[in-house]
């Protein structure tokens, strides 16, 4: 380099060294490795010393940073600056147990999210293939025990087992299940991180369901009668007990909590045959900084959410008591649509209508 950009570069580096606390965790990360190639792996070790204290480590998500969230700037992409720190630990770290963290929360993201450009998956796949251990390299030694039956990865026909991933998946009929398999272990001897599903499904009165327990996505729905008085409107929450009379207003109200950021997810919600709904034209609707699409069908009231931020969430529709009877209202059920292992639902409900 000439003598004059030898200068200029000499005064942007100083300028990094001493600025890098006040930016994004993208540049930190950037000046971290630009210091480390110039020469300067003091500053570039604090640096990395930083955000390692800065760090949230999960047995279930790995190493991770809370404000490493998504915005329009162009530093305020969470799948490159990950990317982006899994280089930089590597080069300048070398901790090969936090790089592997580094990339557990990255390949996790991607199980409920979407990498949402082509620079962030290419970023992606990088960080994943060139750093750390090769995740490509699976061993077959995985054991999956269900009930008394082992299930050993390398016993599987080939064609079951997806290339380069180790996906399978393996099915039962009828006949050959118990509640021995009620039971399932899964041993990964292996190196390598992976993740997977386990689906039980089954028959049961709508009324007999009761709400999951301690899943990433909840959900809890409760009906109140609305009743207009001098006061104004009240809301009167619907047990057992409680009398519903032909033409009554009969508010659902739904509150999800979502513990992680998430894409692409559906809510299902039934309601009783002898409630009609009051919105019977599906839109597009925005709530609470949350946009969703709203489609009601014969069964069931719909909500689609392209995003569902962390966090706690109610919602509110009416519908209007059509018939008498004695009914089930149903369950609501939230599930993400790419991966169904992330899914809650509600406790079923009757409705006694006169």
């Amino acid at each position: 380099m000439s003598d004059k950009v030898t200068r200029i570069m000499d005064v942007y580096l100083d300028k990094a060294k001493t600025s890098w606390l006040t930016e994004s965790l993208y540049e930190k990360g950037l000046i971290a490795l630009v210091l480390h190639r110039n020469e300067d792996a003091k500053t570039a070790k604090v640096i990395i010393e930083a955000l390692n204290e800065q760090a949230v480590y999960s047995e279930d998500n790995g190493m991770y940073w809370k404000e490493n969230s998504k915005s329009w700037y162009w530093y305020k992409s969470p799948i490159e600056t990950q990317a982006l720190l899994i280089e930089a630990f590597t080069e300048i770290g070398g901790d090969d147990k936090k790089i592997e963290l580094l990339k557990q929360w990255l390949l996790k993201n991607k199980q409920i999210n979407k990498w949402s450009s082509t620079k962030a998956t290419t970023e992606a796949i990088y960080a994943l293939l060139m750093h750390g251990n090769n995740w490509l390299d699976i061993s077959d030694n995985t054991v999956i025990s269900i009930g008394d039956e082992k299930i050993k990865t390398e016993k599987l026909e080939a064609t079951e087992k997806e290339a380069g991933t180790g996906y399978i998946k393996v099915n039962w009929k009828e006949e050959e299940i118990d509640s021995k398999m009620a039971s399932v272990k899964v041993d990964n001897r292996s190196n390598v991180a992976g993740f997977g599903g386990v689906y039980w499904q089954y028959f049961e009165d709508l009324d007999k369901v009761t709400s999951s327990k301690e899943t990433p996505i909840g959900i809890h729905k409760a009906l109140f009668v609305k009743k207009t008085t001098d006061a104004g409107e009240t809301l009167i929450p619907i047990t057992s007990d409680t009398s519903i009379e032909l033409g009554d207003l009969i508010t659902v109200r739904i509150e999800i909590v979502s513990k992680n950021d998430m894409e692409f997810v559906h809510l299902k919600d039934l309601r009783a045959s002898g409630l009609e709904p009051i919105d019977v034209l599906s839109e597009y609707k925005w709530q609470d900084g949350l946009g969703y699409y709203q489609s009601t069908k014969d069964v069931a009231t719909h909500f689609f959410f392209d995003e569902l931020p962390k966090g706690t969430y109610i919602f509110e529709y009416d519908l209007r008591a059509n018939n008498s009877g004695d009914f089930s209202n149903g369950i609501s059920t939230i599930q993400s649509m790419y991966a169904p292992e992330f899914m809650s639902n509600s406790d079923g409900i009757r409705l006694l209508i006169d």
